[in-house]
């Protein structure tokens, strides 16, 4: 795959380097903050090769890439002026409400920091292990080496916070770190348990190391101060004397009221989950592990994980057992599916979501690529984070060290017995409803002398169909080509071959055009015009992707006829292309013609015809 290509598609398709106001990423989404989201073009993103889903949620336009999601923003900050782009105050670009405001703003500070933290993680794991196993001593200078490259992140966190948060707020990074810095600085530490004051005024000076709250009210303050201070400065003076400034002023004012001030609210929280514990932990755990994978899905997860650090900071973090069962009950959702699915394609997307999840905790391609396309799994999901949060809820286990929740981190939580109780019991519960119920939606019985077709059920298998007259409500999707039909699992794609965009059919064209196959609305039609997105008057959404990878022709051999927004009638030509001269070039012609909706219908059946022509019935949308 090539990152750079797929950076600029991705770049062109949110709407150009002006459309982008701000972009991050976490550890398998670039996070867009779009001027205009209406300028983004989701279904074609959602095509791209490499891409998983598109999702809209907290003030941010998410494109789900996966674990090499930082290969992809490397190339995406080349093709844009990220690196320059502030929030702007006069910007006239589209405002959420302050509740995605302040997701998006947690989400900022933090996505910077997720690969850092949780490979320190790891590293404090893998010395627990080495502990524990006897393989290494406490007090020997290795075990002091290795302990302080896992620790420092998590002690110097305030200054990492006060440096990715200050820049995403639009004021200097370096200050920012330099205010957090302050509140760790041996002058300052070495007044904790003393009777210190400012300028006559008692101070208050605890230990700042690991924590999260109070650095954050003292940022928050400081972007404003710096935005004031800018107003009134002098251009020329900025330079020193705002920086300047700021510190004289914030760091007083950390040390005075914002420091204790976050240090009680991060305190007041602890004890309140402390307390929901108490009352009542199954229930607690119920909640968290049931709605996790939820919360994960639109980005709101983020207003947890800060909560989640902090309580590492006071001795260990009770939410991140509970929450973590639904992580291993995406796992054995997705060892299900490998087991279960007889497709080879399928068996490798299961395969490659899979091990992400088992090793480093990251299970959002396992979420996008398989369980929202396969959502009877959904409440095998649900079930699995339920009884296994509510069963770490119950027995108290804590993480000790920050980590993603997977089979390599169990050395990062306490007691371990404990832990692997909820965990395990997630994950037995994922496989085992998977292996036993499947994964996917049976069709409807027919009767028995009917023929079998191709219904593009995920298995790949094929169905027994219904008779038309049986079909209550229809939509009638005629074949856009004339040519030979086959079923996705045939096609050479993974991407339509696992179904990951959509059921549908595919018809090797035996002649050079495309016609609308419904009546309905020109919804995409690609530059490179080897692909074209119709919207029925039904609303049904189907693409036409002539060819495999003939985007590399850049539009050699096709000519478009229609242009997006055009209004067509079925019969209509849509695309003119040469068989000869792209099967010459090396492609494939084989054409997907996918209903990327799916899920509004109860079902599709394909005909069982072998081969089809142009305007014939093709598929029957059930509503």
């Amino acid at each position: 795959m090539s990152y750079e290509k797929l950076a600029k598609d991705i770049v062109e398709n949110v709407g150009g380097d002006k459309n982008i106001k701000n972009v991050v990423h976490c550890a398998t989404r670039l996070r867009f903050q779009l001027r205009d989201n209406k300028k983004a073009n989701k279904q074609v993103l959602e095509e791209m090769d490499g891409i998983l889903s598109v999702v809209q949620s907290g003030g941010q336009y998410q494109v789900v890439i996966g674990p090499h999601v930082s290969e992809v923003y490397k190339e995406v900050a080349k093709n844009t002026n990220i690196d320059n782009k502030q929030d702007d105050s006069n910007d006239d670009g589209e405002k959420a409400n302050w509740v995605a405001q302040v997701f998006d703003v947690i989400s900022g500070t933090f996505s910077p920091l997720l690969g850092a933290l949780a490979g320190a993680g790891m590293l404090k794991a893998l010395l627990i292990v080495l502990t524990m196993t006897g393989a290494l001593s406490e007090e020997s200078s290795t075990y002091l080496i290795l302990s302080a490259a896992g620790n420092a992140i998590f002690y110097f966190l305030p200054i990492f916070i006060g440096f990715t948060l200050s820049k995403r707020l639009g004021a200097n990074p370096y200050v920012g770190a330099s205010i957090a810095a302050a509140l760790l600085e041996p002058n300052l530490t070495g007044l904790i348990d003393s009777n210190a004051s400012f300028l006559g005024i008692p101070a208050i000076v605890v230990d700042y190391s690991s924590t999260v709250f109070p650095i954050f009210i003292a940022i928050l303050i400081y972007a404003l101060l710096d935005k004031g201070l800018r107003k009134i400065i002098h251009k020329d003076l900025q330079m020193f004397l705002v920086p300047m400034l700021s510190l004289t002023i914030a760091v007083p004012l950390a040390v005075l009221i914002f420091g204790p001030f976050g240090t009680y609210v991060g305190d007041g929280i602890a004890a309140g989950i402390e307390f929901l514990i108490e009352r009542s932990g199954l229930l607690t755990g119920a909640v968290l592990g049931g709605a996790w994978s939820f919360l994960t899905l639109f980005g709101l997860h983020w207003g947890i994980v800060p909560i989640s650090i902090q309580n590492l900071a006071t001795g260990g973090d009770p939410l991140t057992p509970m929450f973590g069962t639904a992580v291993f009950a995406q796992i054995g959702i997705a060892l299900g599916i490998l087991i279960r699915a007889k497709d080879r394609t399928l068996k490798g997307l299961a395969g490659s979501t899979m091990l992400p999840g088992a090793l480093g905790g990251v299970t959002e391609p396992i979420l996008y690529g398989l369980i929202l396309r396969y959502r009877k799994t959904i409440i095998y999901l649900l079930a699995g984070g339920i009884i296994g949060g509510a069963i770490n809820g119950v027995l108290g286990s804590v993480a000790v060290a920050f980590a993603f929740p997977s089979f390599l981190s169990i050395p990062a939580f306490s007691p371990i017995g404990t832990y692997l109780a909820g965990a395990l019991t997630a994950f037995a519960i994922g496989l085992v409803l998977t292996l036993v119920f499947g994964f996917e939606v049976k069709d409807k019985k027919t009767s028995g002398n009917e023929k079998e077709h191709n219904t593009s059920v995920n298995t790949g298998e094929s169905q027994p169909t219904q008779k038309p007259e049986q079909l209550i409500e229809q939509e009638s999707i005629a074949s856009p080509l004339t040519g030979i039909v086959k079923p996705l699992s045939d096609v050479n794609d993974p991407a339509f071959s696992s179904e990951a965009m959509g059921k549908g059919a595919a018809i090797e064209p035996t002649v050079g055009e495309v016609v609308s196959p419904v009546n309905g609305e020109i919804s995409a039609i690609f530059p490179t015009h080897h692909a074209v997105g119709i919207t029925s008057e039904h609303q049904a959404e189907i693409l036409i992707h002539v060819g495999l990878d003939t985007v590399q022709l850049e539009g050699k051999h096709f000519e478009a006829l229609v242009k997006q927004g055009d209004t067509v009638k079925q019969g209509d030509t849509l695309i003119r292309f040469d068989i000869e001269k792209i099967k010459e070039a090396g492609f494939d012609v084989t054409t997907p013609v996918i209903v990327t909706n799916t899920d509004k219908f109860t079902d599709l059946i394909v005909t069982d015809d072998v081969e089809v022509k142009a305007n014939e019935d093709f598929i029957r949308a059930i509503v």
